[in-house]
């Protein structure tokens, strides 16, 4: 076999191995039987009957709160990690600095969530959905963190500098200049981050509370007793939205890129 021809078949069978669970997930979803893994027929019943279950959507709908508000807040905390990592050089403290954002990389979440829950303890803050929006901001904005530092790295200075040499102050500046440009990289990590959110079940254990059950830690306790056709419906419905999301963000992302294309090569032709 040919080493390209060998390299397609690898590639078709890791990408087989990745996503055809997923979609054997959505497609039993419509099964009509309660078997989950015996084909009854096509129907829509189980999603008509998710909307029955309170149980799961209290924590489909606990989850999306937590993933939008932790991914922003881990942007936030992220794009301004990496600034500072990136614009600052080396000052005092650096090394330090970086290994608190960089931990959550390499920490085994167990120990993450148990160090949150005993902080919390001594606080005496009870777990909540403050409590888990805490936990997953603390370990997504280090991906956040990556994503736009690999994206300043690479940045134009002169664009910042010549904004500022025509008296443009350095907040406006970095708002006018700066953010449009690593904007992609912002939306990125944005999204990386809402992922690992909606997957997180470990350091949501540890630091949720009543009222606060995440859907991952709801399907988690059902699939002890047995995995039901509704936990089908509402993780394909959970994909459509990431799925719709991510497909947006990136046509969004091709439409930011090609503006900033055409606006270089109008500067040019201007010049």
């Amino acid at each position: 076999m040919k080493p390209g021809k060998l390299d397609s078949t690898v590639l078709t069978l890791g990408f087989a191995f990745l996503y055809l669970p997923i979609l054997i997930l959505v497609v039993y979803s419509f099964n009509d039987s309660k078997l989950v893994t015996v084909w009854g027929g096509f129907s829509l019943k189980w999603y008509s009957s998710l909307w029955s279950n309170q149980g799961l959507l209290d924590a489909a709908w606990v989850t999306l709160r937590v993933g939008i508000m932790s991914a922003t807040f881990g942007t936030v905390l992220g794009t301004l990690a990496a600034l500072t990592l990136v614009r600052f050089g080396r000052f005092p403290g650096r090394m330090l600095f970086s290994g608190m954002v960089y931990a959550p990389l390499v920490m085994p979440e167990v120990i993450t969530g148990l160090s949150l829950l005993l902080l919390f303890v001594a606080m005496n803050i009870d777990r909540s959905l403050m409590t888990v929006t805490i936990a997953h901001t603390t370990f997504t904005m280090c991906y956040v963190a990556i994503v736009v530092q690999s994206r300043l790295l690479t940045f134009d200075m002169s664009l910042e500098e010549a904004a500022q040499d025509l008296g443009c102050p350095p907040v406006k500046t970095f708002f006018k200049i700066t953010l449009p440009l690593i904007m992609p990289a912002v939306v990125s990590g944005w999204m990386l981050a809402f992922t690992l959110s909606l997957d997180d079940l470990v350091i949501a254990s540890f630091t949720t509370g009543p009222g606060a059950t995440t859907l991952p830690i709801k399907i988690y306790s059902q699939v002890r007793l047995g995995v039901t056709p509704e936990i089908n419906a509402v993780c394909s419905i959970l994909i459509g939205l990431v799925t719709t999301g991510v497909i947006f963000a990136s046509i969004m992302t091709k439409k930011q890129e090609l503006q900033r294309q055409r606006d270089e090569h109008e500067a040019a032709q201007a010049a």
